[in-house]
């Protein structure tokens, strides 16, 4: 099974870029499709972002349309979100995670400790 890792989190004011990585271990990688979610202080973790084996197709939350974008790196075993525009909302501790749809890909469990992203206003 993948293991994940997820870094890049910070402050940032309202308006400001971060770009998150995670790097994932294990040779079955490209095997899945890979997605982000996060989970605000209270709240149900939700989906973001999720982006197929190949990375010719990404599929977004309504709420980060058009200003997050999901990537992979398939030889370095490492998927990314560029978000852009932030806004206090996007406050959260963002994961990453094999997908199936919006949904997290049924059996996994090795979730990583995430990263926190906070967005001042």
């Amino acid at each position: 099974q993948v293991q994940v890792h997820e870094s890049g989190g910070g402050l940032v004011q309202a308006g400001g870029s971060l770009r998150l990585s995670c790097a994932a271990s294990g040779r079955t990688f490209t095997n899945y499709a890979m997605g982000w979610f996060r989970q605000a202080p209270g709240e149900e973790r939700e989906f973001v972002a999720s982006i197929n084996w190949s990375g010719s197709r990404t599929n977004y939350a309504d709420s980060v349309k058009g200003r997050f974008a999901i990537a992979r790196d398939n030889a370095k075993n490492t998927l990314y979100l560029q978000m852009n525009s932030l806004k206090p909302e996007d406050t959260a501790v963002y994961y990453c995670a094999p997908t199936t749809g919006t949904r997290v890909r049924g059996g996994f469990e090795s979730w990583g400790q995430g990263t926190q992203v906070t967005v001042s206003s």
